[in-house]
């Protein structure tokens, strides 16, 4: 296979020169650019960017671990993460991990590897203090609040939010309150967040019946809706994780003829803006775009993001 050091050989002229040939660089006459071109072209040659990446020791690559697009929280992330990446010129690896431990390990390996220069971990299944402990091989992003683990991050402050959301359902005097999560909150920070909130709103737990896991989708928040209908648990609110699955909630009840229980939902999708219901905005957009720059900068430290709340229930 043709190397650089072919094509100096064949035009006669140094690895510099051809160098700046391949690279559009300056300090070369017309003449020697066309002749060292032509033999190029001849050659069919281009660089090999694995090399050229090792010799300048950087890949310009960020690997971003994903566990799916099912939920708006991703899809919000990476576009803002991607808006950053296209404007610096650099290339973004999806890694799908689907909170597969060992899948989250293979890919703090490959950073070890140099495969990548950084690591954006949108959500994880790992524990954090072991993601930590690769921050020797590369800058590691993570975007959701670490806790006392010290690693980067970018993140939405949701807790006051939550807690602002689940004050104002107290205060309309709304008791059975139904929860929608994507994760148990015993294996999710975020989950785990939303049931703090809520204690320390009502001095108590939520009701167990009430909360629903694995709910990601529309199709998700239909089935949550249908559980609640066929086990007669009848929530009087109900708390849901993105505006698609709370319209899914909804519908179901609309389908059936029944009375719809008020809801609240997330993401400030262009659902809740149509049917103009109430939802949180994490601005997660925001947290991906921080979480690109604490990447490529390589700084030790957590970017804090506020989240919204948006009442449009026409309740004061």
């Amino acid at each position: 296979m043709t190397n650089i050091h072919d094509i100096a050989k064949m035009t006669g002229y140094s690895v510099s020169t051809v160098s700046r040939v391949l690279n559009h660089k300056n300090y070369v006459s017309d003449e020697v650019r066309a002749k060292v071109q032509a033999v190029i072209d001849e050659m069919d040659y281009v660089p090999n960017d694995v090399a050229r990446d090792l010799s300048r020791g950087k890949t310009y690559s960020i690997g971003v671990v994903l566990p799916y697009t099912k939920h708006p929280y991703f899809t919000q992330i990476l576009n803002g993460i991607m808006s950053e990446a296209f404007e610096r010129d650099y290339r973004l690896v999806v890694l799908p991990s689907a909170y597969d431990k060992d899948k989250e390990a293979e890919f703090l390996e490959q950073l070890r590897r140099k495969a990548f220069d950084a690591l954006i971990f949108t959500s994880h299944g790992l524990p954090l203090e072991k993601i930590a402990k690769y921050q020797k091989y590369g800058p590691i992003v993570c975007c959701q609040y670490p806790g006392n683990v010290d690693i980067s991050a970018a993140y939405s402050e949701r807790i006051d939010t939550y807690v602002k959301a689940f004050e104002w359902v107290r205060d309309h005097n709304f008791e059975r309150i139904g929860i929608l999560q994507n994760r148990d909150y015993h294996v999710s920070a975020t989950s785990e967040m939303t049931i703090k909130a809520y204690q320390q709103v009502f001095n108590k737990m939520p009701e167990s019946d009430l909360i629903v896991t694995d709910v990601t989708t529309y199709d998700d928040g239909h089935n949550a809706a249908k559980y609640y209908v066929k086990n007669e648990l009848d929530p009087d609110y109900v708390f849901c994780n993105s505006d698609d699955i709370a319209v899914g909630f909804k519908d179901y009840y609309l389908e059936n003829n029944l009375k719809v229980p008020e809801f609240m939902g997330q993401e400030n999708q262009l659902s809740s803006k149509i049917l103009n219901f109430s939802t949180i905005d994490h601005q997660f957009e925001k947290v991906g775009a921080s979480s690109f720059d604490l990447a490529i900068s390589g700084d030790r430290k957590q970017i804090p993001i506020e989240s919204m709340l948006i009442n449009r229930s026409g309740l004061v």
